[in-house]
């Protein structure tokens, strides 16, 4: 008996730089000291008032089923939140709570692609993208975003390839690379979904963590709001990655298709992690802002060190908690630079080639471990890479 097509061709094979990763966790379990600037996993944990809260609410019975599109109180308070931060009047209606982004990225897919569709995304690019497309039995065809260009995409090179495509996945603030796309990147994005009657996809899960300019939400756009769903969460807003809490938002019709979907797959999430999730929520920006300040600080300290030296580029990071550095000067790609400085020095990054071939010969940082840390992890990375490229 075989596995469905489907589910064997997740992933398109060969290495992808992960192997990396799977080294460094391989290490610290047979006891060695590693500095993991790898995942986007925040270096606390969730606040006790969220989790004093979520006992309180599984505590007072609601461990049962919950409404499959979210419990009122939550799809309002996300309705609001979405409403007050890109000025998008939002209604419950427009939203359905999922257990997390990935979830999400999923249901919109499957929502809006056909098998054997073609859907677009955007390359360098999160590790799941191309497979989501895949599990919802699409096409999936990356569009190069240019080191060069400050991995800004472009709209000709998405209208390239935007013929009898059906949708485009964005990420602003991005991860890998912690760019924020400008208006006019997103104007452009807009100027071609609307010409070739694509729907938008727009991954925003990293929008409380901006360091310059401004996040601009696509559905914002003239003419957007009825193309475009947009895909949140609490992971890295709130620090509840483990709780697998998001959401996604759109037009009332397709939310309506998606709640049939979540019927049949995900069955909800439960009502005290919701519950949880309303308390969050009405913490305010304030909370958001505390949640993000240390990747704020982190990305200054980084800035100040690759400042000291000529060897290792920074791509301009406007946001997230992930830096994206430029090691060609080396002579190695990602994945060798990636592999050396572990097995030499014992700090794990991701190669570049991670989150594909755009980002060759770069390395993310994750700034999710404590400033001194970070700063040495930093400053040791930037010698070997020094000395690197002096012997070469």
């Amino acid at each position: 008996m075989q596995a469905s097509n489907r589910i064997s061709t997740l992933l398109s094979g060969g290495s992808d730089g992960w192997e990396v990763f799977n080294k460094a966790r391989e290490m610290i379990a047979a006891g060695t000291d590693v500095t993991e600037l790898t995942i986007g996993e925040h270096d606390i944990r969730t606040a006790a008032p969220i989790l004093q809260d979520m006992h309180r609410a599984a505590m007072g019975g609601h461990t049962g089923y919950a409404s499959i599109p979210g419990i009122p109180a939550l799809r309002e308070a996300v309705a609001a939140r979405v409403t007050e931060r890109t000025g998008v009047p939002t209604r419950p209606e427009n939203v359905m709570i999922t257990p997390g982004g990935q979830s999400a990225l999923f249901a919109a897919h499957t929502a809006v692609i056909d098998p054997g569709d073609t859907g677009l995304y955007i390359d360098p690019y999160y590790a799941t993208y191309p497979g989501t497309l895949r599990a919802a039995s699409a096409v999936p065809v990356a569009i190069e975003a240019r080191a060069s260009e400050a991995f800004q995409p472009r709209a000709a090179d998405i209208d390239a390839v935007a013929k009898g495509a059906k949708s485009l996945l964005v990420n602003s603030p991005n991860n890998p690379t912690g760019v924020v796309y400008t208006r006019e990147t997103m104007e452009g994005i807009a100027q071609v979904c609307r010409a070739h009657d694509l729907w938008l996809i727009s991954d925003e899960v990293y929008d409380t963590q901006i360091w310059e300019s401004a996040h601009l939400s696509p559905r914002a756009l003239e003419g957007m709001a009825e193309r475009t769903l947009v895909v949140g969460s609490m992971s890295k807003s709130h620090a509840m990655t483990g709780s697998r809490i998001g959401w996604i938002v759109g037009p009332e019709e397709i939310v309506s298709h998606m709640i049939n979907l979540a019927t049949h797959t995900t069955y909800g999430v439960p009502g005290f992690i919701q519950e949880a999730a309303v308390f969050a929520l009405n913490q305010g920006t304030a909370f958001e802002e505390e949640i993000a300040e240390p990747f704020r600080r982190r990305r200054q300290i980084a800035l100040d060190v690759l400042a000291s030296q000529n060897v290792v580029g920074a791509v301009p990071n406007g946001g997230a908690m992930y830096m994206m550095l430029d090691i060609s000067a080396t002579g190695l790609s990602g994945e060798a630079f990636a592999y050396a400085l572990l097995e030499k020095h014992h700090i794990a990054t991701m190669p570049g080639e991670s989150f594909g071939s755009a980002a060759a010969g770069h390395l993310r940082v994750a700034m999710t471990i404590e400033d001194g840390a970070f700063e040495q992890a930093m400053k040791t990375l930037c010698s070997f890479a020094e000395s690197l490229a002096s012997a070469s």
